[in-house]
Order: structure tokens, then C-alpha cells, then sequence
């Protein structure tokens, strides 16, 4: 089954994201052995987008919830909580109840 998002086809978790986001994710988590000149033109950058759309950033936090609410159990192999059994009170002997 192939996901096309906006006409683009999604394959792995990261185009997923970037199509969300509407930008790279390096963008925002920089790359392995940027110069400081790179670092500092993807900074700019990214304030541009984020100047430009400031509820981005509640956006992306609220596709990541969803993404770990519905994917959780595989990701962090999760085991359900056993819900909690009535507790009965104990009385003791000669006390009123």
C-alpha cells in the first residue's frame, strides 16, 4: 500500500514528518558537521518559517503526541497497566463499621 500526502508519495517515518512539517527535518535538527556559516543560515532560516508561521511549532508538537499516542506500544513496547481491583475496607474486630 503506497500513502501519498498532498500528491507526494510518504515511504518512511521521516517523509511522513517532512510532509507534515512542510520542511526538512534537518532544518530543524541541523546535520553532522555543519560549519558554524551553515548552522547559522539554517537558524535564519528556520526563525523565517517560524516568523512566518508562528503556530507551527503547536502543530508539530501536537502530529508528534498523535504519532506516539497511536504508535506507542510498538515503539516503546509498552504492556498495558492491569487496571486496579476494588479495595475492601477492613474493620476491625469491635469497631463500628
Amino acid at each position: 500500500m503506497r500513502s501519498y500526502i498532498s500528491g507526494h508519495q510518504a515511504v518512511t517515518s521521516t517523509d511522513f514528518i517532512e510532509l507534515a512539517l512542510g520542511t526538512p527535518v534537518e532544518l530543524w535538527l541541523g546535520v553532522e558537521g555543519e560549519s558554524e556559516m551553515e548552522r547559522a543560515a539554517r537558524l535564519d532560516a528556520a526563525r523565517d518559517i517560524l516568523a512566518d508561521n508562528p503556530g507551527m511549532p503547536d502543530d508539530a508538537i501536537r502530529i508528534a503526541v498523535a504519532a506516539i499516542e497511536e504508535h506507542a506500544p510498538e515503539l516503546f513496547h509498552v504492556v498495558p497497566l492491569a487496571r486496579p481491583t476494588a479495595r475492601t475496607r477492613r474493620v476491625r474486630k469491635g469497631a463500628a463499621a
